[in-house]
């Protein structure tokens, strides 16, 4: 107790130096500064990843089984089995192909994506991703086969929900001429916005039926769409190899996390080099806690003097200002916590930092604060700081009686 009592007295002190209060000061501020855009900083990336990757899953699924070596043509069975998993909670056949739509206002090239109506809904969010239409309208039956297509998509043909559109395949029948393309007629029954540009510029919606017939297959699917339970997303991969283990050697499955982690990896690279950047401020505050405590040292030399004359040992010396230190460290760390979790709830609830949609794939500045960043954030600071404390502590510690009262 002896320690913490003159640590606090010193810290009360009012020093014969203002520079030295000063310098206290800005060594907490300086903490609290480093600590509270730590955090914001953390918060945003997370928040930003996170928003990615469910934009990501909004549209595709978290898992892909393809069969090796071709098409699956008994889809509806596969699915089934895959259904039997532990740990799937849907599963829906799937078609893609590259091909070029067109309207009177001119054309582009997109994915087309054959989907069934029905079980897609358990594993896309294009049902809630609709602006007008609903993702039923691909299975209404009529003379013409419906399609939906993404914002973007539809804003650059100058179409929207009952006209019609021309679908241009590439992969039409060979003849002495060279290959025709196939062309085919639909109606636009819907638009859906995903939020990414990507999508909502190069991607089309059919049922499953009519895009086996514009491709001429004959009721076989590129591959099943499997999706888990949210609790189980990180664990995807496992899910993905109970299935490869159930299907056999015939069949691949590939989880978000495979298809996309050059991108999540850059991602977590990114936050690594930002957390050791904005820690820099944390060190500059480091540098003057030591300058503040030398000073410190200089100015007590005599009071160090008397102490270790009457007693006081050397070690109990040097935790006077190591105590002294760790009191501006926790007092930096929680008052640039409470601001850097106050300032991430008002960006969060307010959101008044917008982002452009055609660059970024949230329209607003995505918070998410995750409890190990702060625990993290805040470990840090206080071992960066209690580091910083040593070599003044050291230097009280080594003070002569004998030299200093003299």
């Amino acid at each position: 107790m002896f320690p913490w009592f003159i640590a606090l007295r010193y810290l009360k002190a009012k020093h014969r130096h203002g520079f030295i209060s000063l310098i206290s000061f800005i060594s907490v501020a300086g903490i609290t500064v480093g600590v509270i855009a730590l955090i914001v900083v953390l918060a945003v990336y997370s928040g930003f990843t996170d928003g990615l990757r469910d934009q990501i899953l909004g549209i595709n699924s978290h898992i892909i089984v393809q069969q090796r070596g071709g098409p699956i043509s008994d889809y509806q069975q596969l699915r089934r089995e895959i259904l039997t998993v532990k740990g799937v909670s849907g599963a829906t056949p799937y078609l893609y192909a590259q091909t070029l739509l067109s309207s009177a206002a001119g054309g582009s090239g997109v994915v087309l994506r054959g989907v069934e109506a029905e079980t897609a809904k358990e594993v896309i969010s294009l049902g809630r991703q609709m602006l007008v239409g609903s993702i039923e309208d691909l299975d209404q039956a009529g003379q013409l086969p419906n399609i939906i297509l993404g914002k973007n998509l539809a804003a650059e043909l100058r179409v929207t929900v009952g006209e019609r559109i021309r679908l241009i395949s590439p992969s039409g029948p060979l003849t002495p001429m060279g290959i025709i393309p196939k062309v085919k007629t639909a109606l636009v029954s819907g638009i859906f916005e995903t939020g990414m540009f990507e999508y909502d510029a190069n991607l089309a919606y059919m049922s499953l039926a009519n895009a086996q017939s514009f491709l001429g297959l004959e009721n076989v699917a590129h591959g099943i769409e499997v999706t888990v339970p949210a609790r189980e997303l990180n664990r995807a991969d496992q899910v993905a190899g109970r299935i490869a283990t159930q299907l056999g050697p015939g069949f691949v499955a590939k989880d978000w996390m495979m298809m996309n982690r050059n991108l999540f990896a850059a991602f977590k690279l990114e936050k690594i080099g930002m957390f050791i950047a904005m820690a820099l401020i944390i060190l500059v505050a480091a540098l003057n806690i030591i300058s503040a405590l030398v000073m410190v040292v200089m100015e007590k030399s005599r009071d160090i003097a008397i102490l270790k004359a009457m007693g006081t040992t050397s070690g109990v010396v040097m935790q006077i200002f190591f105590f002294q230190g760790l009191v501006i460290a926790i007092a930096g760390t929680i008052v640039g916590v409470a601001g850097g979790l106050g300032l991430c709830e008002l960006l969060s609830r307010y959101q008044f930092i917008e982002l452009p949609s055609n660059v970024y794939p949230m329209t607003t500045l995505p918070i998410k604060v995750l409890p190990l960043d702060v625990a993290i954030v805040a470990g840090s600071t206080i071992l960066i700081t209690l580091l910083a404390t040593l070599y003044p502590s050291w230097k009280a510690s080594d003070v002569q009686p004998a030299e200093v009262l003299s």
